[in-house]
């Protein structure tokens, strides 16, 4: 429910999450199939002649900790960004690897024509409704990035369209374009965005004003979130500290004045927690969520009287996490607070609701109790019903109120057409509406917009991305199989492939998998992925304990002092597919991003026998010396997620997995490790100094490369669509050809 900052990757590589079944029993020893003879696992090209990988000098550098040990670190001084020592052995990384990878070019050119050909270049959002005006987004063949524009509500198809901002015109002298928060002013006559140009995620906001088509002459730094008051003059917006990049100080401004004599409204000084703006679905009210993991606290202020006071919902309490909403006077409210005083925390949440004008935790009469198995992610109220979003055995579903009602016995789920999918709200419509709006995917039905009535019961699709080149979505098809942790536990694994593959022990397997920060993996649908199953391999998603797919509970259970299940569930799964016949032992090849590539660099640590190789994009792989340093981003918002080094207990189990640490000399599988140098949520060096360590470790001849965006680019990789193709497409050639795939 918390507004989080984090090393949360932006996971477009594919996210699936199977049907809501349970799993099936064991197979009994009479009836299991054979194993399957492994085949000859795929060759590794040999260098070219006389190339030598980068060795990184080695520099001790002492770590001391706080058992009274001290880690050497002979990499740290690839921390010493800009320094030209540095930046010449990125180069020469670089180098290398476009060296040994020269021999796929030919491939990457052809994943990348047949991405091209299932995209379609000339495309165009579904517009939604906000005051006077229609709100769309269009992109057009050649140009890599999208085109906002509006037109007025009175005079439909043929309505004059206004530009509103071309991120093509903003991207002429620039290497990457990122547009944080994206905001129009309650009339309609003022545009406020963020504008990123690194890929740091570090955003200027600025004004437009759309009458006249020029900017406003404020430009505001390492801005967050904003939102407008009513009054269409009145800015309030939170900023971010430079170095941690923890969004701590919120501001009031009024446009066209000085944003250096704006009003500071509030600092936080709890370096765990976040600020966060959001307006009211009704409009009416500003929400001020200040967050860390596992702890909440919720004030706001009525948007028609910005200088108005600030009320706190309920004074944070560590542990307590909750959310609102607001329709007429009455607050409603999402929390995990025990349903009875002095009871147990409610892991699926409940539902309250509050008096505006009173809204401490004394007036909270519930609504809808925790349910067991059912998680209530979030409430939003419109004039005429509402909706909660649930999720339930790692499906996600809406449930509808009619009216004001919040009563169950008369609320009901909307029937979508398939048993795994992912679906998401769409915040583009008005509070009056009588139709709700969301997005759909599966992983064989591309993006839907989908316009749901609850009064009549009646969905209708408002649009289906278009997929040229020939997709036929009854060529594909979705299997569910589990494999059993170490302590039992039934691990869901998500299979997406041609129709007819079988379990012959034969098939090319690329194994995805995250499993942390609660996040869940929902069902999704990649055209880039299908080059992939057009060549016979399996995409497998390992739904792992640390993530959401299963509930809150999943996510306690993988985190902290339980971290070490994410890891051996993996393992597990691994073991699995191979085992039920479904993968080639010789043919795994892994991949995960973030924390995911922490993953990554923990699994291949404790098995590397089980994988033909791995890749690691972004990877969270020094988990020590990062967690010890609290001037980097998410360091200390996110001790509650892994731990805190500088206290010995969670320092000792930390360092049983952290992947830096535990490099030994052994044999491992070849590795691509991909980063940018800009990342601001995982600092470049962590991936540079694992590969350094682990080509000077290993005891085989494996390659490790390292794959570093020098140019502007950020945690997810670059910004043009054109450039991400081209991206995925490397990626993809070097993990076919440890498939054994052409």
């Amino acid at each position: 429910m918390s507004s989080r900052t984090s090393r949360l990757a932006s996971l477009t590589s594919a996210v699936l999450l199977g049907c809501s079944a349970a799993p099936p029993p064991e197979p009994s020893s009479t009836g299991a199939a054979a194993a399957p003879a492994p085949t000859p696992a795929p060759l590794t090209p040999s260098p070219p002649a006389g190339l030598k990988a980068p060795a990184a000098r080695k520099v001790p550098h002492e770590v001391k900790l706080v058992n009274g040990k001290t880690l050497i670190d002979d990499y740290a001084w690839l921390k010493n960004k800009g320094a030209p020592e540095v930046l010449d052995h990125l180069k020469a990384e670089n180098a290398y690897t476009d060296a040994m990878t020269a021999h796929l070019a030919p491939l990457r050119d052809k994943l990348y024509q047949e991405m091209l050909g299932y995209v379609v270049e000339d495309d165009v959002d579904v517009p939604f409704r906000d005051g006077a005006w229609l709100y769309y987004s269009r992109v057009e063949k050649g140009k890599q990035y999208p085109i906002h524009f509006r037109k007025p509500v009175k005079g439909g198809d043929a309505a004059k369209e206004e530009t509103l901002l071309d991120l093509n015109d903003l991207a002429k002298d620039q290497q990457y374009v990122g547009i944080g928060l994206f905001e129009t002013s309650d009339d309609g006559n003022v545009l406020a965005y963020g504008l990123d140009t690194t890929g740091f995620r570090q955003y200027v906001l600025q004004f437009k004003d759309l009458r006249t088509g020029k900017l406003l002459p404020e430009r505001i730094e390492r801005v967050t979130s904003a939102v407008f008051a009513k009054d269409n003059r009145t800015v309030f917006y939170v900023v971010e500290d430079p170095t941690t990049k923890r969004a701590h100080r919120l501001y009031r401004h009024a446009l066209g004045t000085d944003p250096a004599k704006d009003t500071l409204l509030h600092e936080e000084a709890d370096a765990r927690f976040g600020v966060y703006l959001t307006r009211s679905m009704s409009r009416a009210l500003i929400f001020v969520s200040i967050s860390s993991w596992m702890t909440s606290e919720v004030r706001f202020l009525r948007a028609d009287k910005p200088a108005g006071p600030m009320v706190t919902i309920a004074p944070r309490e560590q542990g307590h996490d909750y959310s609102a909403d607001h329709r007429g006077q009455e607050l409603l409210i999402v929390t995990d607070s025990p349903a009875t005083p002095g009871g147990p925390k409610s892991m699926n949440s409940r539902l309250v609701t509050a008096p505006l004008d009173r809204p401490d935790r004394a007036s909270w009469k519930e609504v809808i109790p925790p349910r067991e198995g059912v998680m209530l992610e979030k409430v939003e109220a419109f004039a005429g019903f509402t909706v909660a979003t649930e999720r339930e055995a790692g499906v996600r579903h809406l449930r509808f109120f009619p009216g004001k009602s919040l009563a169950m016995a008369a609320s009901h789920r909307v029937a979508l057409p398939e048993a795994a999918y992912s679906l998401w709200n769409r915040p583009d419509f008005a509070f009056d509406t009588r139709t709700y709006r969301f997005g759909y995917e599966s992983p064989v039905t591309p993006q839907t917009i989908y316009e749901y009535d609850p009064a009549a019961k009646k969905l209708d699709i408002n649009k289906r991305e278009q997929i040229p080149g020939g997709f036929d979505p009854a060529r594909y098809e979705v299997k569910r199989v589990f494999a059993t942790a170490k302590d039992g536990v039934k691990v869901p694994i998500t299979l997406a492939a041609r129709k007819g593959v079988t379990a012959d022990g034969k098939n090319p397997v690329l194994l995805w998998g995250y499993g942390s920060y609660g996040h869940p993996l929902f069902p999704s649908f990649s055209s880039m992925r299908l080059t992939l199953l057009d060549r016979g391999v399996i995409f497998a998603i390992a739904h792992l304990r640390g993530g959401g797919d299963l509930g809150e509970a999943w996510h306690e259970d993988g985190r902290m002092m339980k971290k070490m299940n994410t890891f051996t569930d993996f393992i597990a799964a691994a073991e699995a597919l191979t085992a039920q016949g479904w993968a080639d032992p010789k043919r795994l090849v892994i991949e995960g991003r973030s924390a995911g590539g922490l993953l990554m660099g923990a699994v291949i640590n404790m098995r590397p026998d089980l994988f033909a190789g791995v890749v690691s994009e972004v990877p969270f792989v020094d988990v020590i010396n990062t967690m010890l340093d609290e001037t980097l981003p998410a360091t200390v918002s996110e001790f509650e997620e892994w731990g805190n080094p500088k206290k010995p207990d969670e320092l000792s189990y930390i360092l049983r997995y952290s992947p830096y640490e535990n490099i030994t000399a052994k044999a491992y599988p070849p590795v691509l490790v991909r980063t940018s140098y800009n990342d601001s949520q995982v600092m470049y060096w962590e991936p540079a100094k694992y590969v350094a360590k682990l080509r000077a470790m290993r005891t085989d001849p494996n390659p490790v490369l390292l794959k570093i965006l020098l140019d502007p680019a950020g945690h997810g990789g670059m910004s043009g669509r054109y450039d991400r193709l081209r991206d995925t497409a490397f990626t993809y050639a070097w993990a076919l050809e440890r498939l054994g795939v052409k």
